[in-house]
């Protein structure tokens, strides 16, 4: 080859490298840009009994500096930061929310059992039954506040999902074309490719990874296979595949991700999509939101059901059984949308005991034979039996009852406790509605001649079978040799319970009972203990209370409010609301300390892969007079060859 072809190779290598390097410069910033450089090699040499002599330099490639390995691990790290961050900004709003200590509910159950310690003090006046109203009915707007902004966060997290989703689509459907566009440049060379195209595809699976974790597989003809959650395709060589959000089978209000094939969209569980804003969000639904508004909706039920029964167990101002104060809200049940149409099951779930509550949503199926109840948050399965029910059967606290003909399949979920703060409303209209006053009074007659005693007496929910509506007249008798003795006198038709330093007995309905000085009877729901030494033929009376000045019941609310309820009569209001804000706080440090060192893990990971795919502005301006040089020379050597060869001309003639 001559001289000029020579220094002509060496012109364009240098152009084309120059060209590369300024193609550097001005990309140095673009996200995802991988650094170029034009590898050169020797041409072919020419040669023969005086040896080889260089033919000059061609261009191998342009190669992209890109680890695959470093930026599996950014796009693994991008997925786990964009997730934590995501939850973050999700549950920092519940600990907010939980935490404040002005508007929060620990201020508003304070102040209503203060007011109903003061209607004790005030002996029921007419202020303080004002005043227990108003902060009966601030308490229940309290309840409701909250609620509703668990409401706007959980449709925030339903519009996150939508988003997520959309981008995920849009995300799929570009990568799918850049493989289809880079098979087609690189039309099977796995050296000369669209260097631009592979970055810019790269980008778009790194900013999928913020939406959700992605794994990624080479495929054919240097096209990518993306596929995300438990392997679900969502890129296949140039065929993208789509995701739907869709509503949940069991809560239409819920909105879930789909799985698009053909026609159908199988829903995809919320576990299976992991990291991401997608994950994150989907994640703190799951363990925080739904936790949070189960645990407050138990309070506000547990509040609602037993401030209720001690209510009932009071009589008002007008001498009327008191009534429901609180609105106890119902279980959510709802079917499978899936269900066999031919199913005309339908299930109810009432609270019975509000000591055994739990945060808990309850999934039930048939699978053929037996009706289950799964607890979602152990998945602990109780079988309901007998099936058909005779009576509803109780689990944690809720009767269930299940009517109607089932399908194999058939699923429903139950969610005992989510609306509890949305539905607690105060039910009372009338001040005069409060039941403040014990529903009986005893007393003892005048001409009694011994030292006998009875206490004020008090009643249980078995008073309400069969109230008194008469006084009842208990009388004893000695029995002739001093000490000891008989009652009689007790309500028809009740058995009686006499208690002992904590040792009970029963007697049949109509017997005599034995007396002793400090025991404790019980008939018909009344208690009451005697203490002394009644004469033969002294009586002690128990009649309906005028209700006039007694607040004996108001006192018997107030201890509510230190007493062990929740939990299994392990918690007070107070404390399981504690429980919650601190269970909130502890996520919320947790997630934020997982944040950080994710953040901190990312930077790290992109400090590797920019090691590697990185822009380095003064190599590229040293490569720039490099290759200036290089050009310059070899325009040098073809101005040599040029004259050389007009020389050459000049003998000839």
């Amino acid at each position: 080859m001559s001289l000029l072809s020579i220094g002509k190779s060496g012109l364009f290598a240098a152009q084309a490298a120059l060209a590369t390097a300024g193609h550097n410069i001005t990309n140095a910033n673009v996200a995802g840009y991988s650094r170029q450089v034009v590898v050169q090699e020797t041409s072919i040499a020419m040669g023969g009994n005086n040896g080889y002599i260089g033919t000059g330099t061609q261009i191998a490639q342009v190669k992209r500096y890109s680890d695959e390995f470093l930026n599996a691990q950014v796009r693994t790290a991008q997925a786990s930061s964009s997730g934590l961050q995501s939850y973050e900004a999700q549950v920092t709003q519940i600990d907010n929310l939980l935490a404040d200590s002005t508007s929060g509910l620990t201020p508003s159950l304070q102040d209503f059992f203060a007011s109903v310690q003061n209607l004790t003090g005030d002996l029921g006046g007419v202020p303080s039954r004002g005043s227990l109203l108003t902060s009966a009915d601030t308490l229940a707007s309290t309840f409701r506040a909250m609620n509703n902004r668990l409401e706007q966060i959980r449709n925030g997290v339903n519009t996150e999902v939508t988003s997520s989703v959309a981008e995920i689509n849009t995300y799929a459907s570009q990568i799918a074309d850049l493989n289809d566009q880079i098979g087609k440049l690189a039309a099977g060379d796995n050296l000369n490719l669209p260097n631009d195209l592979l970055d810019k595809r790269d980008q778009l699976i790194m900013d999928l990874n913020k939406q959700v974790k992605a794994t990624v597989m080479p495929g054919d003809n240097n096209s990518l296979t993306v596929s995300i959650g438990s392997g679900q395709p969502l890129v296949v060589g140039s065929e993208s595949f789509q995701l739907a959000a869709t509503s949940s089978p069991t809560d239409q209000t819920r909105i879930t991700v789909g799985y698009v094939t053909g026609s159908k969209v199988t829903p995809l569980a919320d576990s299976a999509l992991t990291g991401g804003a997608l994950g994150g969000v989907l994640e703190f639904r799951t363990k925080s939101l739904d936790s949070a508004q189960n645990a407050l909706g138990r309070v506000a039920i547990a509040l609602a059901k037993t401030f209720n029964d001690q209510h009932h167990l009071g009589v008002d101002a007008n001498g009327n059984p008191g009534g429901d104060v609180f609105a106890v809200a119902p279980a959510e049940v709802t079917k499978n949308v899936h269900n066999n149409i031919t199913s005309t099951t339908a299930i109810t779930a009432t609270v019975s005991d509000a000591t055994k509550l739990t945060t808990s949503d309850y999934k039930i199926d048939f699978d053929g034979s037996n009706y289950n109840v799964i607890r979602l948050s152990d998945n602990q399965k109780t079988v309901i039996n007998p099936y058909p029910q005779t009576a509803p059967q109780t689990i944690d606290g809720l009767d269930f009852a299940i009517t109607g003909k089932a399908d194999a399949g058939d699923n429903f979920m139950v969610r005992p406790t989510i609306n509890g703060a949305a539905n607690f409303k105060l039910l009372l209209t009338d001040q005069s509605q409060i039941a403040a006053a014990a529903p009986i009074a005893t007393s003892v007659p005048l001409t009694n001649t011994g030292s006998g005693k009875i206490s004020a007496g008090k009643v249980d929910k078995d008073y309400l079978a069969s109230p008194l509506t008469s006084p009842v007249t208990i009388s004893y008798a000695s029995n002739g040799a001093g000490a000891g003795g008989t009652l009689s006198g007790f309500p028809s038709g009740q058995a009686v319970k006499m208690t002992v330093n904590g040792v009970s007995t029963s007697y049949a309905a109509g017997s005599t009972v034995p007396f002793q000085d400090g025991a404790s009877y019980t008939a018909g729901g009344m208690s009451f203990t005697l203490n002394g030494a009644p004469g033969n033929g002294d009586t002690f009376t128990i009649a309906p209370s005028s209700a006039t000045g007694d607040t004996r019941n108001a006192g018997l609310l107030g201890d509510l409010q230190s007493k062990n309820i929740l939990d299994g009569g392990k918690a007070t209001y107070q404390s399981a609301y504690a429980n919650l804000v601190s269970t909130v706080g502890n996520k919320t440090r947790e997630v934020q300390v997982n944040a950080s060192a994710a953040e901190a893990q990312l930077n790290v990971a992109k400090g590797a892969a920019d090691n590697v795919s990185g822009v380095n502005l003064d190599e590229e301006a040293a490569n720039l007079l490099k290759y200036q040089q290089a050009y310059q020379a070899s325009g040098k050597v073809m101005q040599i060859a040029d004259t050389i060869f007009n020389a050459l001309l000049q003998i000839g003639h």
